[in-house]
């Protein structure tokens, strides 16, 4: 963070100072709520969860180094206590961004917001000192904490923005506001807690409703592609550049294609000229996530060359999103577990099948979450595709909501042993173990809470020797 005194934070988040015998004294380090992250110079984010009280480590952080603890109640070390510490930590964002002066890009949308940012990220660093949301950190505390990383020498601050319901995002871009607002998409993620995809079209579309106008330097950046988010046009004064492959995107792909390993390849469009794109990551969904990340770098000041060669050369920056490795044997484990909805279900799918190429193609798979009433429908469309694309295998991990993807996949047509449905994690461990053949390919993948990546991780430690090498 920048530097800032003990006694300005105080100021700004409206908090009493207790303990502390230098109100001067700087906080130069990072702002931490995980007390293992604190080193010298740090403040530490006291929050009371509901197995841990932040407040319980005051004494220890102190003692490593942090100057100060941001508590709701007095700690008896140096603290600044306020009524609510997570206003205080969001009035402590809006502070340092305001004093920054860096470019703020947010980008929202039901499937692809890490992988794209992590894009966005990779290609402006090229251009200057970038910050960007580590993982999925995109709520109320992890894009405070991610702006307050930010330095006096950060030029672009890169946001990920989560919802879970109408006013979220509203109320992260009051504490970090947007200058350029992407939106990717509009799909079933978390459609059993908004009630269908006009409600999260509403609530993603307050991000381009948050942009200054279009003469103060507001943009708005949009998937042409996606009739729900085209429509957000109209509510934004900023200036719109719609992405995708449709012919009236100002930034667009052409002749796109996946290589024999599964990775795309396209021409690039943009409004000041074309170059080519072969990616390092796999899948063809990623083609929208490049165009996103190019139509932000190409308004940020970037020539399409300079684009075409970072987004040539990115990979993955978080763990457990198509992460490919090749175990010695010749079998290749995609680790895709970090999270899942019926889009992104999809997309590894026909990745996998593209990777594949003639080879034996495994589709692990277990419970997309918060789709309500949706769920049903869903998971027996996603074992029917795994059947349409000719999977291999399908694996069916877990319990009712497997049981619907094995449905799904009966019923188009899967007989015999082509799809199986396992109680938990080590049932699919065990089989795997036991019918895997070198050259064999195996995408795992289901929603956070299921746990599958100790499936891709046990596959890459067993029956293995020497080093595994990943691509």
């Amino acid at each position: 963070m920048i530097a800032l005194s003990l006694a300005e934070i105080a100021a700004v988040v409206g908090g009493q100072t207790y303990d502390i015998p230098d109100p001067s004294a700087e906080v130069t380090g990072p702002v931490v709520r995980d007390s293992r992250e604190v080193v010298p110079g740090s403040l530490f984010v006291a929050f009371v969860g509901e197995r841990v009280d932040g407040h319980d480590f005051a004494a220890a952080v102190v003692g490593a180094g942090a100057v100060a603890v941001l508590a709701s109640r007095p700690v008896g070390v140096p603290a600044i206590v306020v009524e609510d510490v997570q206003a205080a930590l969001g009035a402590l964002a809006r502070h340092v961004v305001e004093r920054l002066g860096a470019t703020l890009v947010a980008l929202t949308g039901s499937a692809g917001k890490t992988s794209t940012k992590d894009l966005i990220a990779q290609v402006l660093r090229r251009k200057a000192p970038t910050v960007f949301t580590p993982g999925s950190l995109n709520n109320e505390i992890g894009l405070p904490l991610t702006a307050l990383s930010a330095t006096e020498e950060t030029r672009f601050l890169v946001l990920e923005m989560g919802a879970r319901g109408i006013g979220h995002i509203r109320y992260l871009t009051e504490l970090t506001p947007p200058k350029v607002g992407l939106v990717l998409n509009v799909g079933t993620a978390h459609i059993g807690e908004f009630g269908g995809r006009e409600q999260i079209a509403q609530a993603k579309g307050e991000l381009v409703e948050s942009l200054p106008a279009a003469e103060d330097g507001g943009t708005a950046i949009l998937n042409a592609d996606d009739p729900l988010v085209r429509a957000m046009a109209s509510r934004t004064k900023a200036k719109v550049i719609l992405f995708g492959e449709s012919g009236e995107a100002d930034v667009r792909a052409e002749n796109v294609r996946l290589t024999d390993s599964g990775q795309p390849a396209f021409r690039l469009h943009t409004p000041s000229g074309a170059s080519d794109v072969t990616m390092r990551l796999y899948g063809e969904h990623h083609v929208s996530n490049a165009l996103a990340a190019a139509a932000v770098a190409h308004e940020l000041g970037m020539s399409v060359t300079e684009i075409a060669t970072a987004l040539s050369e990115a990979g993955s920056l978080s763990r457990w999103r198509m992460e490919v490795t090749e175990r010695p044997d010749g079998v290749t484990v995609v680790n895709d577990a970090y999270n899942a909805n019926p889009e992104s279900m999809r997309a590894a799918l026909r990745a996998l099948v593209a990777m594949g190429g003639g080879r034996r193609t495994w589709a692990v798979l277990g419970k997309m979450a918060e789709l309500g009433d949706e769920a049903l429908a869903e998971h027996d469309a996603v074992g029917r595709l795994a059947v349409r694309l000719n999977v291999s295998k399908l694996v069916a991990v877990g319990g009712r909501e497997a049981s619907w993807l094995q449905l799904g996949a009966y019923n188009e047509g899967s007989w015999g042993e082509e799809s199986v449905h396992v109680s938990d994690a080590q049932a699919a461990i065990d089989l795997l173990r036991s019918e895997l053949r070198p050259g064999d390919v195996v995408l795992v993948k289901a929603s956070r809470s299921v746990g599958l990546e100790s499936v891709a991780q046990a596959l890459l430690e067993t029956g293995t020797e020497g080093e595994v090498a990943a691509r």
